[in-house]
């Protein structure tokens, strides 16, 4: 069983900075993959980015690519995203997911175990 606690959203003007953390429990986190998707109100829920167990490959939406960087530190248990260049069309409640296999994935599905979110709004 892993549980995950998303912290570090908040209001950011356009052009802004955030990093999101996922802090994890559970003794096997440094297996599991780790994405990132985000929903914003009317819309679905959409991928993000991901990284695998170790860290050593990532993967990006087109939407954020250049501007995120996800991360993590399987000592501590936790994977970021560090957010740059944010734009009010970011504005959405972003959760972190795990996922046992480890390689990660674009689709919500393959996720296994799911954060509760936390909120970001960038304003223009």
């Amino acid at each position: 069983q892993v549980q995950l606690v998303e912290s570090g959203g908040g209001l950011v003007q356009a052009g802004g900075s955030l990093r999101l953390s996922c802090a994890a429990s559970g003794r096997t986190f440094s297996s599991y993959a780790v994405a990132w998707f985000r929903q914003a109100p009317g819309k679905e829920r959409e991928f993000v980015a991901a990284i695998n167990y170790s860290g050593g490959s990532t993967y990006y939406a087109d939407s954020v690519k250049g501007r995120f960087t996800i991360s993590r530190d399987n000592a501590k248990n936790t994977v970021y995203l560090q957010m740059n260049s944010l734009k009010p069309e970011d504005t959405a409640v972003y959760y972190c997911a795990a996922e046992r296999n480890g390689y990660g994935s674009w689709y919500a599905s393959s996720y296994d175990y799911w954060g509760q979110g936390t909120q970001v709004t960038v304003s223009s």
